[in-house]
């Protein structure tokens, strides 16, 4: 009896800890794999930086490119705290945050830092930043760039540089080929005012959702397309899906690094110096990563099945025309002078 007892004991614990070590490998840290090498328990500031999405996105992983660099940089003084998948919050309340200083900067998506300044919503408008070349153009001429990086600060905020995640399209479960194939489709878009606005002048139906909400209303049926770009829809499986992609490259997402400039300030010179220089340096880096990382998730997405549409030049020409009163009444928000230049100098 007692043999048995024994046995039915390490039978029992053999069970629990053996189900303790597949929870475990169940919960494996997401980002394992991007571990400091370093101790930064000594340094002597602390740049807390915050963004929603996984930094397998270069756009995100830029975050801690940034963080390894300004270490080396600084020797050790300064730290770049980074926090991708929203541990922090939605972009919602890390912009509160931001704005109090309780975070110090965030990669924002270009959709949600139009709620931040209206003139960074410029970037979100159909065909006006739509390319990576016209992207390097609007970062690389001081007189596109310098208002849309000075347009928060009234609000204590900075616009420092951009990074991105491809050009947007849009991933259907049934093939868009047409202006009338995208009448039948029910879009998610992002929470954002320019989007929707013009989302209505194109007359399609659309749905506001956060983005955690997507893969199950994908799965239901309840929206039956995205409006977001190649690299994310295929990085986060929406492809297993949404099997169509229409490439309309209408703009390109965009996680604009914002500042508290009250942070900035109390750091010593030095340190402004090396941050700065080392934001702008990795951030033009991983642009043209984000280059060949769409490159890249094509290739794989066509590859497994994913086909790819595009609309016709007349169709192109049909969606610019019909969001005329967007540019007007987003012209006169942004400053009609400063979106009329960014047009003609990115024709």
């Amino acid at each position: 009896m007692k043999r048995l007892a024994l046995l039915v004991i390490t039978l029992c614990l053999t069970l629990v800890f053996g189900a303790g070590a597949g929870l475990a490998e169940e919960k494996k840290d997401p980002l394992a794999a991007w571990k400091a090498t370093f101790d930064p328990s000594g340094a002597e500031y602390t740049y807390i930086l915050s963004n929603i999405s996984h930094p397998v996105i270069e756009g995100v992983g830029f975050g801690y490119r940034l963080r390894d660099r300004v270490w080396e940089d600084s020797k050790g003084r300064l730290y770049v705290d980074f926090r991708p998948l929203a541990q922090l919050g939605g972009e919602k309340d890390v912009i509160n945050k931001l704005k109090l200083g309780a975070v110090h900067g965030m990669l924002s998506s270009s959709v949600a830092a139009a709620n931040v300044a209206d003139t960074l919503g410029i970037v979100n408008l159909p065909y006006v930043v739509d390319t990576f070349d016209k992207l390097d153009k609007f970062r690389n001429t001081p007189e596109l760039w310098k208002p849309f990086s000075e347009s928060a600060l009234g609000g204590g905020i900075m616009t420092v540089d951009v990074t991105g995640y491809g050009p947007y399209g849009w991933a259907t479960t049934e093939p868009v080929n047409t202006i009338a194939d995208a009448k039948k489709v029910n879009f998610r878009i992002a929470e954002a005012p320019v989007n929707a606005d013009f989302y209505k002048a194109w007359g399609l139906k659309f749905t506001v959702m956060p983005w955690p909400d997507v893969p199950q209303a994908l799965q239901t049926g309840v929206i039956t397309g995205l409006d977001h770009t190649a690299i994310v829809c295929n990085i986060t499986k929406k492809f297993t899906i949404a099997k169509n992609f229409t490439e309309l490259d209408y703009a390109q997402g965009l996680f604009i690094h914002l500042m508290n400039k009250r942070w900035f300030e109390k750091l010593p010179a030095d340190l402004q110096q090396i941050l700065m220089t080392a934001i702008v340096e990795e951030s033009a880096k991983t642009r043209e990563l984000t280059r060949k990382q769409h490159e890249d998730q094509v290739a794989k997405a066509k590859e497994a099945g994913v086909a790819f549409h595009k609309l016709s030049d007349a169709e192109k020409q049909q969606l610019i025309d019909m969001v005329a009163p967007v540019y007007q009444s987003w012209g006169e928000k942004i400053g009609m002078d400063y979106f009329k230049k960014v047009q003609a100098e990115l024709k």
